[in-house]
């Protein structure tokens, strides 16, 4: 990361987006002795219409003004989707800003009180997925939703987290450029500063896809995960922003069998205490402690978890 860290994050997303896009994906001849994974930069250059100089200054964070015409092309030839154009054009539109002061993620008192009374799973997030709040049908859907918790290191780093999730794979995928979307030009925010340092050293699986500079939106989807309880849930998942944090509900169909699922967990489970706990701060891990890697494998502990990792498919919600 260390473009990003020198302020070249233009520079730094584009050739990671490269080297993800093949000469045929482009209409090029594959050529022989290609010494980069995927686009030259002259063959980018050349097919965003550009004179290859002006791209090489653009990478190397010499050039940091761009036209919205000059982006528009690099996004065709890159092949980027609506959210990661959008992220590209936001990149070049970014400004230095004054280091801010970490400011704790508040839970409002209102929305403590609706998480005591909603029957569904419930929870509230923080910018880089810190459980602040949860609700006990949270807490019995997953322990790991406990406040102080931390949804993405739980994903990488908890094996029964991962054998959680019917497509772990996926989810990891989707929530790690779901941060670096969150991120943005917020490099030096402590909390995102902490929380990607951590998980680069302790899985491969984030090191590897970071470095891709995926990025994406995890609003509402449906999932399916395995409760060791009650077995397979098909959930609906939405994030409903309340001021400077997000409410997450899970529910499933009406009458469908996850809902019969859901009650029975809802009766297994303690009702009390009825007020919702709450962490301002997140409490993992212990600061100075490298938490274990239990990888052990480029996919960060999928096989411990009772599964094989697999080509990320169709996006779930997680």
């Amino acid at each position: 990361m260390k473009d990003e860290e020198s302020g070249n994050q233009l520079g730094s997303y584009l050739r990671a987006r490269r080297e993800l896009v093949s000469p045929a994906q482009a209409g090029l001849p594959p050529g022989g002795n290609r010494r980069v994974p995927g686009l030259r930069r002259e063959e980018v250059a050349l097919l965003a219409g550009i004179s290859a100089d002006y791209y090489l200054r653009l990478e190397r964070g010499r050039d940091k003004n761009p036209s919205p015409q000059v982006l528009e092309s690099l996004a065709r030839v890159l092949r980027l989707d609506d959210v990661e154009r959008t992220y590209l054009l936001g990149l070049a539109a970014a400004r230095p800003r004054a280091p801010r002061r970490k400011r704790p993620e508040h839970v409002p008192a209102r929305v403590r009180q609706l998480l005591a009374h909603l029957q569904i799973p419930a929870f509230v997030e923080g910018r880089a997925f810190d459980v602040l709040a949860s609700n006990p049908m949270a807490v019995a859907l997953s322990p790991r939703l406990r406040p102080g918790q931390n949804r993405l290191r739980s994903l990488l780093l908890d094996p029964e987290e991962q054998a959680f999730h019917q497509d772990w794979a996926q989810a990891s995928a989707d929530f790690i450029a779901t941060l670096r979307t969150t991120i943005g030009d917020d490099t030096g925010n402590p909390r995102f500063v902490e929380l990607v340092g951590e998980l680069a050293l302790s899985s491969q699986r984030f090191r590897t896809l970071w470095a891709r500079h995926d990025v994406r939106d995890l609003d509402g989807g449906t999932t399916t995960v395995h409760h060791p309880v009650v077995g397979e849930l098909r959930l609906h998942r939405d994030k409903l922003p309340v001021d400077d944090v997000i409410l997450v509900v899970y529910y499933p169909d009406k009458d469908s069998d996850s809902d019969e699922k859901l009650r029975l967990l809802a009766a297994l489970s303690p009702t009390e205490p009825t007020e919702p706990t709450e962490s301002a701060e997140p409490t993992e891990p212990t600061r100075g402690r490298r938490p274990p890697d239990t990888s052990g494998s480029p996919d960060g502990g999928r096989d411990q978890a009772g599964g094989h990792d697999h080509d990320a498919g169709p996006a779930s919600g997680h």
